[in-house]
């Protein structure tokens, strides 16, 4: 029966036929179980697989700092490393980064499912696309499922089952059709999809900054004047409910402008340097945290020399570790009295709430 429901369900869901008006105020939160009015937070580190330095510094700020879940590059090098780390630490929130570009210029990597059976994948290197762009402009959604499935499917054959599905630069959220495929395949695994489908207040002042600083940079941008909302983020609520119809947690709101952070032009770039400001920037970030489970994403890296052959980003990267172990972040949770929460325990949630529905309907 439940498989049965789970099958109409997504048939729902792919086709558009869930009913999507009179949203609730209630927040996701709240459908979970948490009090009203309190502020969850999962504190997330992206990126962890891509390279030595990437899974150290992961490691470093889930064990020693206060990060509490990570997500899992599947197509790069350093892959078995981490996975090997997850087996010996099988308590870790641990998620999929689907990644569908290779941004890198000279450190580079290839689709999972061979670039045979995806060749809209590819550049004229044979690696995944090198921006978001190149992906919306080249790619199949059909080439794009089979590539989320071949990294679900390699992470499954090395022993790691995600507790959930998040996208890599938010390629599979650039395109209606790559989000559809993307929401599929968490829905008929039941894993849980990143989607922030709730209120998304500081998501959408993101959205606007991003606007504004684009009309600026084009000589359009007036004091004052009405910036346009994305259409991605009108349809946000709309997904999200059908996301949470289908079985799977949603996020009321996403954090996700921590690598745009960067030192003052004039600030000399030393650790200390880096920890104190990126510290100060997480500290507003979570004050200003609104109820709701929210989402706060970084990139914690210890970088070694070999780093900067890869990115240039390795200063904003090693901020955020050293905002992570840094004890005032810490306190700032404490008096702030914000609950920590991961994807595992959402799913927990999630499960308990349909179970309680089943009951109710015997």
């Amino acid at each position: 029966m439940v498989a049965l429901l789970r099958k109409i369900l997504l048939f729902l869901l792919i086709t558009g036929n869930i009913t999507t008006t009179g949203f609730s105020q209630t927040t996701y939160a709240e459908k979970l179980g948490y009090k009203k009015g309190e502020r969850v937070l999962i504190l997330h580190v992206d990126d962890a697989g891509m390279s030595y330095d990437s899974n150290e510094g992961a490691i470093q700020a889930l064990e020693k700092g206060v990060a509490n879940s990570v997500s899992v590059m599947m197509p790069c090098p350093w892959v078995p490393g981490f996975i090997k780390y997850l087996k010996q630490h099988p308590q870790v929130d641990a998620g999929l980064h689907l990644t569908l570009t290779s941004e890198w210029i000279n450190y580079r990597w290839a689709p999972l499912a061979g670039t045979a059976g995806t060749p809209t994948l590819i550049d004229t290197e044979g690696a995944l696309w090198p921006s978001v762009a190149d992906v919306v402009q080249h790619a199949k959604a059909d080439e794009v499922e089979t590539e989320i499935r071949a990294q679900l499917a390699r992470a499954q054959t090395m022993g790691f089952q995600p507790t959930h599905l998040d996208s890599h630069m938010g390629t599979l959220f650039a395109s209606p059709a790559f989000l559809e495929r993307y929401i599929k395949v968490g829905v008929e695994n039941q894993i849980p999809v990143m989607l922030p489908g709730g209120h998304n207040t500081l998501l959408l002042q993101q959205l606007q900054n991003e606007t504004i600083a684009e009309l600026k940079s084009q000589g359009k941008y007036q004091a004052g004047m009405a910036v346009p909302t994305p259409a991605i983020a009108t349809q946000a609520k709309a997904i999200g409910e059908k996301v949470w119809q289908a079985g799977l947690p949603v996020l009321d709101d996403l954090h996700n402008t921590s690598y745009g952070w960067h030192l003052p032009a004039t600030t000399p770039v030393t650790p200390e340097n880096l920890r104190q400001f990126k510290v100060q920037q997480y500290i507003a970030g979570i004050k200003g945290l609104k109820p709701g489970v929210t989402m706060m994403i970084m990139h914690c890296t210890a970088p070694t020399e070999v780093f900067q052959h890869i990115s240039n980003s390795g200063p904003t990267r090693h901020g955020d570790l050293l905002a992570m172990l840094d004890p005032g972040l810490r306190k700032t949770l404490q008096d702030e009295k914000i609950v920590l929460t991961t994807w595992r325990e959402l799913m927990q949630r999630r499960s308990q709430v349909t179970n309680q529905q089943l009951e109710q309907k015997r």
